[in-house]
Parts: C-alpha cells; structure tokens; sequence
C-alpha cells in the first residue's frame, strides 16, 4: 500500500475546508485500486496545525469553532516563553494539542461516509502563509 502526499495553501489562522481536496485526492487513489471500499487514513505531521471533522454546511459553526479555540488558547497567557517563531508560536501548538494529527475515513464505493452537515477541515494556527503536507494511506477491504 503506497502513501500519497496532499499539499494544502494555507494564508492564516483559519479552519480550511478541505472536504473537497481530500475526496479529489481519494479519487486519483482510487483510480490505481481495484477495490473501492475501505479506509482513508489522513496523518498531519504539523505541530502548530490540526484536522478536524464538524459542521460545514453553515459558516457561523465553523467562525465559532475557531473563536473557541483561541478563547482556549490565548496569545496573552503569562506563563508563555515559546515565541521563537513569533507571538503565535507557542498557542498554535496548545490548539494543536486541542484536535487530531489524524481522521480515519469509512470509504463505500468509492464515496467518503459522512455525515449529511459534515466536512473536513485543515486548521491552521499560525499567521503566516504555510504549505501543509497531508499523507494519505487508502487501505482496501480485504474481500
């Protein structure tokens, strides 16, 4: 089973919907396999960023979903020394600590199963422009 690399642009702090990425990923995976139906692991090996499944279908969920994170995870907390990267550095990896570095996705006939308000999301903790590497391993089932 080989691994694939998913390249993501990220412009900020923000959660990225990336539903439609991961299942164009999925697709060109799926072109090389003869089953299609199994399980799509995605790893993030990024510390100051975070996956995530939750509510896309309407974008005040996401909004605060991301204002809860920084309410848990405040730039101005006084015990903070890690600002090597800037004022962001230490609190991106605290919400990072907050999600997943991985999701692992049910694939029926070549569709990803989630739920009918569901969407998955990249999100990014740090200010600056990044580009995030995703690896994803498709597992067939065995017939």
């Amino acid at each position: 089973m080989a691994s694939y690399l998913c390249k993501i642009h990220s412009t900020g702090e923000k959660f990225y919907s990336i539903t439609n990425v991961i299942k164009d990923e999925l697709h060109s995976i799926l072109n090389t396999q003869s089953i299609k139906s199994g399980i799509l692991h995605i790893f993030n090996p990024h510390t100051s960023c975070g996956l995530l499944i939750s509510e896309s279908f309407d974008p005040s969920a996401v909004q605060d979903l991301e204002n809860f994170i920084k309410h848990l995870a405040p730039r101005n907390l006084p015990f903070i020394c890690h600002t090597s990267e800037g004022v962001d550095d230490s609190p991106s990896h605290m919400k990072n600590l907050l999600l997943s570095p991985t999701l692992t996705l049910i694939i029926e006939d070549g569709t990803i199963l989630l739920g009918q308000w569901q969407g998955i999301f990249l999100c990014e903790f740090r200010d600056d422009k990044q580009q995030r590497s995703l690896h994803l391993k498709y597992q067939p089932d065995i017939l």
